[in-house]
């Protein structure tokens, strides 16, 4: 059976709507600074720190992306953004924006660890709400 995480949006976060293309560039962005930590290592720290390979589904192509291993350890990890209607405090409804981390059945641990690694950036970043795939929550945003 597959496992899901959510960073949820919430309105401290640092923005309202997330788009495919924002959860790449922040993936790309990742990539980035661990190539500049493997330099300045001496390391290839990137291909470690980051073992897969971005693609688009055809069908799915501003809504998904999937991260296919090029290491042996790795599998699949698949990405989404979507938006769901939540109650406020005060009753009213908001739309929260939310990005969805899925590993397959045929996912590793190594997938896993990984995806909660990304997860935990992702949500820093953004000042999101993390819903971990063992269904703790993490804040990482300030907190009344």
């Amino acid at each position: 059976m597959s496992e899901n995480a959510y960073i949820k949006l919430v309105p401290e976060s640092v923005k309202g709507t997330v788009t495919i293309e924002d959860v790449k560039e922040l993936l790309n962005y990742y990539q980035m600074i661990t190539a500049k930590t493997g330099k300045q290592l001496d390391w290839d720290y990137d291909k470690k720190a980051f073992p897969y390979e971005m693609k688009e589904p055809e069908r799915m192509k501003d809504k998904a992306i999937y991260l296919q291993a090029k290491e042996d350890r790795y599998h699949m990890i698949l990405i989404g953004v979507d938006q769901e209607v939540v109650k406020d405090e005060d009753g009213s409804d908001r739309i929260q924006s939310y990005i969805q981390f899925t590993l397959p059945e045929t996912a590793t641990f190594g997938d896993k660890g990984k995806a909660n690694e990304l997860c935990k950036f992702l949500a820093k970043k953004l000042r999101a709400q993390l819903h971990l795939f063992n269904k703790r929550v993490m804040y990482y945003y300030p907190r009344k």
